[in-house]
């Protein structure tokens, strides 16, 4: 037992040393988001549109046995950034000029490591997104509207952001919402950082909208493991409880490339609702076999690939209409 205990204190301690070297060293190496080529988009111009949204990529980077951040000068990721940004832009920016910086993200190998081993490297992705959104904010925002938004990695720093910024003033009185989509939020979260609130209906502002969809077999995943139960929204209804919601209320399931065209629009593809047990959007109409994980770090059944394809239609919607109602305010 003493042994077991020390070996733990031990792989604590050795966390904790590489958290401080890594970001000691990010610090050191701080990205200029002065720069225009350190952004995928830089939209910083007079614009029609009234908001704006900063925008977080998702996990492009695969990373190898020496490497676990995404270098900003490796040009081939740079490239599948960009497109994987393309992929889910059209969601925002008929609404909104669009922000979205290049960062040096955790490679998807990161995932494959216990939850202390990952965090040194989501510590140096979160350095370079909390200076350029500070960044944003300074030179960029001018008292406009915005909205952040993220998918998977991109999801989880923006809840990072949240937690640092929710009670500022400067950041919440433009705050409109923040799509956090395919990451877990949990009540465990509210209650630590009060200045989070989750999205309660379609129209609510200064909210989180999250959700992770999967099939209704599944019981584990790297996103809500076996016993955690996240909050979700349903992009269908936009309640919070179990309330099914009908295909008939999908809009669109919109399949990208990474120009950003769409290249297979499906109305009414799927339903949904909130499993009352793990908090995940349980998609319906659709199979595993049709929509596989793609990754080898989810299982059949977890649909996390395409929690923003199967309700694309609906949350550009809604984008537009929380931008509204946050400038009826």
């Amino acid at each position: 037992m003493i042994m077991k205990q020390r070996t733990k204190l031990i792989s604590l301690l050795l966390s904790l040393c590489l958290i401080l070297s890594l970001t000691a060293c990010a610090c050191c190496n701080e990205v200029s988001y002065s720069n225009a080529k350190n952004w995928a988009y830089f939209e910083n111009e007079k614009s029609e549109k009234t908001a704006d949204v900063f925008f977080i990529c998702p996990t492009v980077f695969l990373g190898d046995e020496s490497s676990f951040n995404m270098a900003m000068d490796d040009e081939k990721t740079r490239g599948n950034f960009l497109g994987a940004t393309n992929m889910e832009r059209g969601i925002y920016d008929d609404n909104a000029r669009f922000f979205a910086p290049y960062y040096r993200q955790a490679g998807l190998n990161v995932y494959k490591l216990s939850a202390a081993e990952r965090e040194p490297y989501f510590a140096v992705a979160y350095s370079d997104i909390k200076n350029a959104f500070s960044y944003y904010l300074k030179n960029c925002n001018k008292e406009r509207p915005f909205v952040l938004a993220g998918f998977s990695q991109g999801a989880d720093l923006c809840i990072r952001l949240m937690k640092d910024y929710a009670e500022d003033a400067d950041f919440s009185n433009n705050f409109v919402a923040c799509y956090a989509i395919g990451w877990s939020v949990t009540q465990e979260d509210l209650d630590a950082y009060p200045g989070l609130e989750f999205a309660k209906g379609e129209s609510d502002t200064g909210v989180i909208i999250s959700f992770n969809s999967e099939a209704d077999y599944i019981d584990d995943s790297l996103i809500i493991p076996k016993g955690t139960k996240t909050l979700a929204i349903n992009p269908l209804n936009w309640k919070t409880d179990g309330t099914p919601a009908d295909k008939t209320l999908n809009i669109g399931a919109c399949f990208t490339d990474y120009d950003g065209n769409i290249t297979n629009e499906i109305p009414a593809l799927t339903g949904a609702y909130i499993d009352a047990e793990r908090g995940a959007l349980i998609v319906t109409d659709v199979s595993a076999e049709e929509y596989p994980p793609v990754l080898d770090i989810f299982q059949e059944g977890i649909f996390h690939l395409y929690d923003y394809q199967f309700f694309y239609r609906n949350l550009e919607k809604n984008v537009k209409t929380r931008i509204d109602a946050f400038e009826k305010e």
